[in-house]
């Protein structure tokens, strides 16, 4: 006999779908947010330059920031960093809802919709936690006039060398290479951090996002040193850290390229 299926189950046949559309409208609306400006009253066009170092335009004294400012510059933190690191997310993201799509048909969960929207928050809070610390160090850099409170990079040799020498010796450590591992291998992360209801989705996320975080932090504050709001840093990152998660040869890729940060990193101290 052929019943009739209700909506619920509609949908939780086409999850997986579902939070791939869902996804791919968060990365497009961040992207977007992103190149008009996010909110900081210039074009991210005005704030994009090949130059490395970027052009070290005279400054003068720091502007204090208030508190509306303040948000801008979190959210504007923020909705890059969703941009930037949910495409690299999203394999994990889609086998969470798939494993659990699998354990609703055996009879091992209840039959509800899948809970990867707490998943995809946690995920993004642990992006939220760091938006705000690189929101807060950016005003410390401003303040110290080592960055253009406008274009939003460095004008110190010694900052931008030093930022990239860290993130150069981080890309070879051996604490990159553990957070590195649980981004590129989804299963294991899933099965050795599993847990049941929403608030075990919420949980997980977080932790996903976690070990985003170590990842990828000293990467994105490389920001600092070609232009926060620099297209071109932007999407190399952004590139950059999909390769390193996504293809093969990873590990060596992130080794590789930190010796070249290093290498650049040091050019621009002695410089």
């Amino acid at each position: 006999m052929v019943t009739s299926m209700t909506a619920t189950e509609v949908l939780l046949r086409r999850d997986r779908l579902i939070v791939g559309a869902g996804l791919f409208v968060i990365c497009l609306f961040s992207w977007l947010y992103v190149v008009v400006g996010a909110g900081t009253g210039m074009t991210t066009a005005a704030m994009t330059t090949w130059q490395f170092p970027p052009p070290a335009h005279s400054i003068g004294a720091a502007a204090p920031w208030d508190s509306s400012y303040w948000i801008v510059m979190a959210l504007m933190w923020w909705v890059m960093m969703i941009a930037m690191m949910v495409p690299s997310a999203t394999p994990t993201i889609l086998l969470y809802a798939r494993v659990h799509r699998h354990a609703q048909k055996k009879g091992q969960m209840d039959h509800t919709i899948v809970p990867t929207g707490a998943f995809i928050t946690g995920y993004l809070l642990a992006w939220f936690a760091f938006s705000l610390a690189a929101t807060s160090l950016q005003w410390s850099l401003e303040q110290a006039g080592l960055m253009h409170a406008m274009m939003m990079w460095s004008t110190n040799s010694v900052l931008s060398g030093s930022f990239l020498m860290a993130a150069g010796v981080y890309q070879i450590s051996p604490l990159k290479k553990v957070c590195l591992k649980h981004c590129r291998s989804p299963a294991d992360f899933l099965s050795s951090h599993w847990r049941k209801g929403r608030s075990g989705a919420a949980r997980m996320g977080l932790e996903h996002g976690l070990y985003c975080v170590g990842c990828c932090w000293l990467l994105m504050a490389l920001l600092f040193t070609g232009g926060i709001m620099n297209l071109v840093w932007i999407v190399g990152l952004a590139v950059f850290v999909l390769i390193e998660k996504l293809v093969p040869h990873g590990y060596a890729i992130g080794r590789a390229s930190g010796l070249l940060m290093i290498a650049a990193g040091g050019y621009l101290l002695l410089a």
